[in-house]
C-alpha cells in the first residue's frame, strides 16, 4: 500500500485545534486533561485554554520510534486523573489504536478527544475534527521544516 502524505501547519494545527475545542464544548465540563506525549501535549494546550481548563496532566505510551514498531509501554502514568472520571483525553492522532486502548484502559471514564483519526482508530475516539485514510503519514509541523520543493512537473519529468 502506497503512503501518502498529509503536511500540517502551526495555523492549521491551531485551527483543527480550537475547532476540537469548540466541538467538546457541550461534553463537558472537564475537571482535568490528559495530555499523550508527545504529540498531544501542543493540542492539549490549545484545548485546555478555550475551555479554560487548569489542570494538566500527561501521560506517555511509547510505541514506535522513526524506526520501528515495539511492544507498547507506559513510561509516566497519568496520576491525578484516577479512573478519568470528569478528564479529556487529547492525542494528536489516533491512527491504529494502540495507543489509545492502552490509555482508555488507563481511564476508563474519560472523554477521549483527538484532531485527527484514521478509520482503525476511530471507534477508540468519543470527538475528533478530520478522517485521513489509513495510508496517510500526516506530517505534523514539530516534525518538519520548511524547505524548498521542486515543481510537481519537475518532480514527475524526473527520471526513475
Amino acid at each position: 500500500m502506497a503512503e501518502r502524505y498529509y503536511a500540517v501547519t502551526w495555523d492549521q494545527l491551531h485551527r483543527d485545534a480550537r475547532a476540537l475545542a469548540w466541538r467538546l464544548m457541550g461534553s463537558g465540563p472537564f475537571r482535568g486533561i490528559v495530555a499523550i506525549t508527545r504529540g498531544g501535549l501542543i493540542p492539549a494546550a490549545i484545548v485546555a485554554r478555550e475551555l479554560e481548563i487548569r489542570l494538566i496532566e500527561s501521560v506517555s505510551v511509547i510505541t514506535y520510534d522513526e524506526e520501528a514498531k515495539g511492544e507498547p509501554r507506559v513510561t509516566k502514568p497519568p496520576v491525578a486523573a484516577g479512573d478519568g472520571d470528569g478528564f479529556l483525553i487529547v492525542d494528536d492522532l489516533v491512527d491504529t489504536g494502540t495507543t489509545a486502548r492502552i490509555v482508555r484502559g488507563l481511564l476508563p471514564k474519560a472523554h477521549f478527544a483527538a484532531v485527527y483519526a484514521k478509520p482503525a482508530g476511530k471507534p477508540l475516539v468519543d470527538t475528533f475534527i478530520t478522517e485521513v485514510s489509513q495510508d496517510t503519514w500526516i506530517l505534523f509541523p514539530w516534525d518538519t521544516e520548511p524547505q524548498f520543493a521542486p515543481p510537481l512537473a519537475r518532480r514527475q519529468a524526473a527520471p526513475d
